[in-house]
């Protein structure tokens, strides 16, 4: 009986590893008691930003719901309920938010660029790139729109054009690619198919403005995912200040670099 009684205890802190072993993600955001957020005279709208900092989306959706029946011409609080429903996959709902916010205010370029991140999600990667040029015209120095309008078009197999729409994203801000936030006014896509050559055409967009380290990067990611055409990435004129730096050689000519030789011409 002692023996049945140990086992007892011990099997809910057995189940609890296997569930974080096996990586299995646990929607938990809606047990009572797991975060309560205290009324500490906080507005409605920065109770639901807090509950988006935390990725409880759901709770962020009904509290922004609420801000939005006391402001229901607010374009900024449309634009943040559409996230939230954007972040649980929500399209439609996120649509309808976006949509609105862009009609109440006509110079709100973040919800512009978050109907088209919609489009995008939704595979209709020609409304997208449409949705981010109208943006771009409200706003064309943004570089996070210039990025997304990039990966829209390199969906599209138009890669030329999603080269030149990573360049000026690029130009515009060299650390656009390493933003991680997403609970901002303002979404960035990368979602895409052919990773392979969606990180070499990184890489020579970064190559471009001379960050070369990030150029290496994207060089090895897009290798690691099945690029395999080597040659194409030693003839790319724009990695040709790259070809005499040992890293470019370890990365891209491995035998010639273990060798010690130079790469072929």
């Amino acid at each position: 009986m002692a023996g049945f009684r140990r086992a007892s205890a011990i099997l809910p802190a057995a189940l609890a590893c296997a569930a974080v072993v096996s990586g299995q993600l646990i929607d938990r955001t809606g047990e009572p008691g797991r975060f309560e957020l205290p009324d500490s005279g906080l507005t409605l709208e920065k109770r639901a930003d807090i509950y988006m900092a935390r990725k409880m989306y759901r709770e962020a959706q009904e509290i922004y719901g609420q801000a939005l029946e006391k402001e229901p011409g607010s374009a900024r609080i449309h634009n943040k309920l559409g996230i939230s429903c954007h972040q649980q996959t929500n399209f439609g709902c996120a649509r309808r938010h976006y949509e609105r916010a862009s009609k109440l205010d006509k110079k709100y370029s973040q919800a512009v660029n978050n109907l088209g991140t919609v489009y995008h999600a939704e595979g209709r990667h020609k409304k997208a790139a449409q949705t981010y040029r109208r943006a771009l015209k409200i706003t064309p120095y943004s570089a996070s729109i210039h990025s997304n309008l990039g990966t829209s078009l390199f969906a599209r197999g138009k890669f030329k054009d999603a080269s030149k729409a990573y360049l000026t994203a690029l130009q515009l801000d060299p650390l656009v690619f390493e933003h991680r936030g997403s609970n901002g006014t303002l979404l960035q896509e990368r979602s895409v198919g052919d990773r392979g050559k969606y990180y070499f055409f990184m890489a020579k967009a970064h190559a471009q403005v001379e960050l070369y380290d990030k150029a290496l990067l994207y060089i090895r990611k897009a290798l690691e995912e099945g690029y395999v055409r080597r040659g194409k990435i030693a003839a790319e004129k724009a990695f040709e200040p790259m070809i005499e730096m040992p890293a470019f050689q370890r990365v891209v000519f491995p035998q010639v670099a273990a060798a010690g030789g130079p790469p072929d011409p």
